[in-house]
């Protein structure tokens, strides 16, 4: 085995016919509207996270596309997020977003 063990966690994928979107209020109160790319639950830490990039975002071929993650507690429509602060939680989102990437490549 590596010298670092994989987790992988189970991705919740919005329906592809109908993209999920999410509005996020900036602290000056301007909304931005966001599709989201997939969910996650962490057993271990017992925490769940979103993962989503910016509605109809303009991308030329070479670019790369925005990703922002965030931590949520709640379901449905009553759900509040909270922004990722431990190395440790990063860690664990990065590696699912290459995950998703490298399912989504194939």
């Amino acid at each position: 085995m590596s010298e670092h063990e994989h987790n992988h966690y189970p991705i919740f994928l919005p329906d592809e016919e109908e993209k999920e979107r999410i509005v996020i209020p900036e602290e000056n109160g301007d909304e931005n509207l966001f599709d989201v790319l997939f969910y996650f639950d962490v057993q271990e830490t017992d925490k769940s996270y979103v993962v989503v990039v910016p509605a109809e975002q303009d991308l030329e071929e070479d670019e790369e596309q925005e990703v922002f993650a965030f931590r949520y507690e709640g379901n449905d429509d009553d759900f509040k997020l909270f922004p990722i602060e431990t190395d440790e939680e990063w860690d664990i989102v990065e590696e699912m977003i290459n995950t998703f990437s490298d399912e989504s490549d194939e």
